[in-house]
């Protein structure tokens, strides 16, 4: 993983809680308020801000060298998932930095809470006028442009020598994610499109469940393991109506009984909002139609991880959130990799992005994580092609993972100069595989066709599911992390989607396009997944 040297410099310094802390170490820092805000003036002194503070973990570069032990099919620990107590004991800080941030808080009169079980997030409310003080900083007004809504943040902050290499960060202050655009927020991966029939069930024309299981050879026999279970994230806006998620699977699945085996887990008391035409529909209807029978969660608050995680929900242009944060939120993907958590997540819908200038391709967060399984578009069938709106590209945070060496390297060599100057070549590249994007039904009211990757990530997550389910009967872990797997030899499973293109206009006169090759690339990654060709290469 990458660190700032700053942190490794410090990251043996202890101190006494009668130290006085006058001499600070800028940590993070931005020119200019995030596009579609206007900055208004200083932060009322008496507000009292709700700050996290992500505390340096015990040994992070161990965590990542023992999620690749258990990932790596030639390892001779492949398979040996850590227990949750396994993994806080890479994460948990070190006594000393227990020590340096309860002086540093006890000398300036503040408590704080711990917020993650490992103790290396921690919560802090602080008047503004002492957090100005704390962090050498100015907290200020940033009002939106357009809905006049305003938020409090920072454009830099620093951090006193004596503990800056016992906090990795501290949110929410510059990232631009933490700036809430009120017109985009937490936008789903998939549009609707000009109505189709529901009754049409071939993929040819548009994407129901049982034309995906002919397509991937997806079962309809019932998974028999109760504790195997499938994951959907679910965000504000994601709320669902259970009789619309009946209706659809009496649709198209009126074999399943029980027709809807998914249990909510949310904050008390919350509501996600009204259901609307929500993500969670797409989501939790192709989940429960084409993973039969496997427990579903859907949820809005973290509890116990499941086998099997499923993001569809569109985040941020990579260069909106801090490496900081990012690193932080990365190792978070690692932890559940190394505890078993299988991750996928949309690619996307916006080809291979605009960055601000609009001469580079723009990669996004959380795909550039090297962490999670990203997960592309496909369109028609004999053969599939990409489909255009398919987002992929290249990180300017993470270099490639070595998994991905022979893959990325031949469709760079394939493509000679090509791309030179638009993307960063040694960055990790995604998506890693891809799915059906182009018209699925779905049913929220009235049968709505949408489109997008929103709709792959779940389709091939209850694949892995599925086959997840066939492994636990046969005495074996579930796949996990699958990345170093996937390139190794599951590709092997895949049909490789080696025409169409993604792309998206930039400007009147800019328009970045990727196209789809033989072998891996940024477009459809390895290619789409065959249920049957798995459970082969499995041995199952």
């Amino acid at each position: 993983m990458l660190k700032a040297s700053a942190l490794l410099a410090y990251a043996s310094l202890g101190v006494a809680a009668a130290t006085t802390f006058t001499s600070f170490h800028l940590r993070e820092y931005r020119a200019t308020a995030p596009c579609g805000f206007t900055e208004v003036g200083p932060a009322p002194q008496n507000k009292t801000l709700s700050l996290r503070l992500a505390l340096t973990e015990s040994d992070a570069d161990g965590l990542i060298d023992a999620l690749y032990s258990v990932s790596d099919p030639d390892s001779a620990l492949y398979g040996q998932h850590l227990s949750k107590d396994a993994v806080n004991r890479f994460v948990s800080p070190q006594p000393a930095t227990i020590e340096a941030i309860n002086g540093w808080l006890e000398e300036n009169g503040l408590t704080f809470e711990k917020l993650s079980p490992a103790g290396d997030w921690i919560g802090i409310n602080v008047p503004v006028a002492q957090a100005n003080k704390l962090f050498n900083t100015n907290f200020t007004i940033f009002r939106h442009i357009v809905t006049g809504a305003e938020v409090v943040r920072t454009l830099e902050y620093s951090l006193p020598d004596a503990i800056a290499g016992h906090i990795e960060l501290v949110h929410p202050t510059i990232s631009s994610d933490s700036f809430p655009d009120p017109t985009s927020m937490r936008a789903p991966y998939y549009h609707i499109v000009p109505s189709l029939s529901p009754n049409i069930t071939t993929c040819l024309n548009q994407s129901t469940p049982s034309c995906l299981q002919e397509l991937y050879k997806i079962p309809t026999a019932p998974a028999v393991n109760q504790n195997n279970t499938l994951g959907v994230s679910g965000f504000r806006g994601g709320a669902v109506d259970p009789a619309y998620i009946q209706q659809f699977l009496e649709t198209y699945r009126p074999d399943v009984n029980p027709p809807a085996n998914y249990t909510i887990y949310r904050i008390d008391g919350d509501d996600p909002d009204d259901p609307g035409i929500s993500e969670g529909y797409a989501d939790l209807e192709y989940t429960l139609s084409l993973a039969t029978n496997v427990p579903i969660t859907y949820y809005f608050v973290g509890m116990s991880p499941p086998n099997v995680l499923t993001t569809s929900f569109n985040l941020y242009p990579e260069s909106v959130v801090s490496f900081a944060l990012t690193d932080k939120l990365c190792q978070a993907y690692a932890q559940l990799g190394a505890r078993g958590v299988t991750i996928f997540i949309a690619s996307g819908d916006d080809g291979a992005g605009c960055s601000q200038d609009s001469t580079q391709f723009e990669p996004k967060f959380p795909l550039n994580c090297p962490f999670v399984t990203a997960v592309g578009g496909t369109q028609n069938v004999a053969p599939e092609q990409a489909w255009p709106g398919s987002s992929g590209g290249f990180s300017n945070y993470y270099p490639r993972p070595r998994y991905q060496d022979a893959a990325v390297t031949a469709f760079l060599e394939a493509n000679g100069d090509r791309y030179i100057g638009l993307l960063n070549a040694s960055g990790r590249g995604f998506p890693d595989i891809a799915a059906k994007a182009d018209p699925h039904v779905i049913y929220a009211g009235v049968f709505y066709p949408v489109v997008g990757t929103s709709l792959a990530s779940p389709t091939v997550a209850s694949i892995f599911a599925l086959v997840n389910d066939r492994l636990v009967s046969a005495g074996r872990p579930p796949l996990g992390f699958i990345n170093p797997w996937l390139y190794k030899e599951g590709y092997k499973a895949f049909t490789d989607i080696t025409t169409g293109e993604s792309t998206i206009m930039c400007t009147e006169n800019v328009t970045n396009t990727i196209e789809a090759t033989e072998g891996w690339d940024p477009v459809t990654g390895l290619g789409t997944p065959r249920f049957d060709k798995l459970v082969d290469l499995l041995h199952l």
